[in-house]
Formats: structure tokens, C-alpha cells, sequence
């Protein structure tokens, strides 16, 4: 019964999604011009299910995102933070595999 269980337990693991997989894409955000700023974009994003950091670099107007990809996709990061009032777009080159 022992090696059922384990077997059993076995099988469970392996059959979870193997294609989820930590990202980070960069994004850009010229629109982040005020002290305030980077405070609602992290919010934004930290709303969206998935996104596990959120990093900002505001002398050059850009976040890091380290998300979940089956969760969530660059997409809806680009969403939120233009529902926040702050388009972005992906920094070319700079989506990584985590």
C-alpha cells in the first residue's frame, strides 16, 4: 500500500503544469514623472494576480515585473498600469525566462 502512495503522490507531482514558468519583462513608463508615481504603478501592478515583484526604476522611467506566466502575461501588466493612468510598453530585449 506504501509504494501506492507513493506512486500515487508521484504521479500528482509530475502531472502539475510544467510550462508555468517565472518572467520578468521591463517595462517603459514615460509618463512617470512625480514623486507619486511609481507609487500607484507598483500598486497597479501588484493588483494584478501572478505578479510576484515589481521593481521600479524611476530615473529612467521603467519597471521590472517578475511574474507568474500562468497567471498572467505582459498584456495585462500593460493594462493595469494604463487603468492607473500610466501607459507602458515592453522595453525591447529585456523580457527574460526566470
Amino acid at each position: 500500500m506504501k509504494k501506492f502512495a507513493i506512486l500515487l503522490a508521484l504521479s500528482a507531482a509530475l502531472s502539475a503544469p510544467a510550462w508555468a514558468a517565472t518572467e520578468t519583462v521591463t517595462l517603459s513608463i514615460p509618463g512617470m514623472t512625480c514623486g507619486a508615481c511609481p507609487i500607484t504603478v507598483r500598486t497597479a501592478l501588484q493588483r494584478v494576480p501572478g505578479v510576484e515583484k515589481v521593481g521600479i526604476d524611476e530615473a529612467k522611467k521603467q519597471v521590472i515585473v517578475t511574474y507568474n506566466d500562468s497567471k498572467t502575461n505582459v498584456q495585462a501588466l500593460t493594462r493595469a498600469t494604463k487603468d492607473a493612468g500610466y501607459p507602458s510598453s515592453i522595453k525591447q530585449g529585456e523580457r527574460n525566462h526566470g
